[in-house]
Formats: C-alpha cells, structure tokens, sequence
C-alpha cells in the first residue's frame, strides 16, 4: 500500500502562446459567425447598396470590442474560446479584474497589433506569459491544472513554483463566506 494515497490537486499555471491562440482562434470562429450573420441581413434587406454592406464592420467591431470586454471582467473571467481551454483572466494577484481593467486590456491590444504583432509574440517568452496588453494592464492569463498527487504534496503557498516538470504560479484559494 502506498503511503500517500493519490489526491486529486487543482493548481494554477500561465496560460502559453499555444493555448491561448487557440483560444482567440475559436473566439474569432464564434465572432466571424455573427459578423457572417450580419452581412447576409443587410444583403437580404438591401443587396445591391454598398454603403449598407460597409457599415456592417464598424458595427462587428463594436460587437467583438463588447465580447472581449464583458466576457472578461465577468464571473466567468474569460471568454468562450477560454472557457473552452480551462483558462481565465486575472489580476497580478490571480483575482478577478474589473471593467476597467478590462476595458485597458482591450484597448491596449491596439499597439500589440501596430507593433506588427510582436506585443501577441511577447506571450511566448515572457516569464509568467504576458502579452504587451497583459503587461500595460497588470493582467495575467492562467489555466486551471487538475493532476493527481502521489506522495508529498505540492507547496501550496502563494508564488511560483518548479513541480519537477514546469514553473507553476500558485494563486491562493479565495476565501469562502
């Protein structure tokens, strides 16, 4: 018999470039869907008026700036894509960021693009995963990591952490009223 018996452990790490490609890949699916959606309107409602067709972008730009922003100052910290992949936005402290901090992220997500993507590419070798957006807002993208325990358990303590594999960032329970 073992003398530690397995324990299942929720723990917390950065969220990677990879992952969270892939989570702004099904985001853009989802919202690509919508702004399909409202371009065939105006095309039902007026097909041949070119100026009708234009303003659909505006109007999509508007709706994916919403997307972002109510999604991630929500409870549910992120937005479908990262739901889908176990991940969720926080502060430097792992708590939830509020509107406004939402709002700067997204806003700020501007000079990453005008900086030819290299504020996206910064996710990839920055310590703790940030993008230049992350970094100007104090945000930190994390994924959630269930494992089982064999043996001595994991420091649970605040900070980062080498679990024999991986740096892994350690963000405290949130205490229950």
């Amino acid at each position: 018999m073992l003398p530690h018996a397995p324990l299942q452990k929720d723990d917390v790490a950065y969220a990677g470039f990879w992952r969270r490609l892939l989570a702004y890949g099904i985001d853009s699916v989802f919202l690509g869907g919508i702004q399909f959606l409202l371009a065939a309107g105006v095309l039902l409602v007026a097909p041949y008026d070119l100026r009708a067709l234009l303003n659909v972008a505006p109007v999509a730009a508007a709706i994916a700036w919403a997307y972002f922003v109510i999604f991630e100052s929500s409870p549910a910290r992120g937005t479908l894509g990262k739901m889908a992949l176990n991940l969720y936005l926080g502060d430097l402290h792992g708590d939830p960021i509020t509107f406004r901090r939402a709002l700067l992220r997204n806003f700020l997500k501007i000079f990453s693009w005008l900086l030819v993507g290299f504020g996206f590419v910064m996710i990839a070798f920055s310590p703790r995963k940030q993008g230049l957006h992350d970094l100007g807002a104090g945000t930190l993208v994390l994924r959630r990591v269930r494992y089982f325990v064999i043996g001595p358990e994991a420091p649970s303590e605040p900070g980062d952490h080498w679990d024999g594999a991986r740096w892994v960032a350690s963000v405290p329970p949130l205490e229950k009223s």
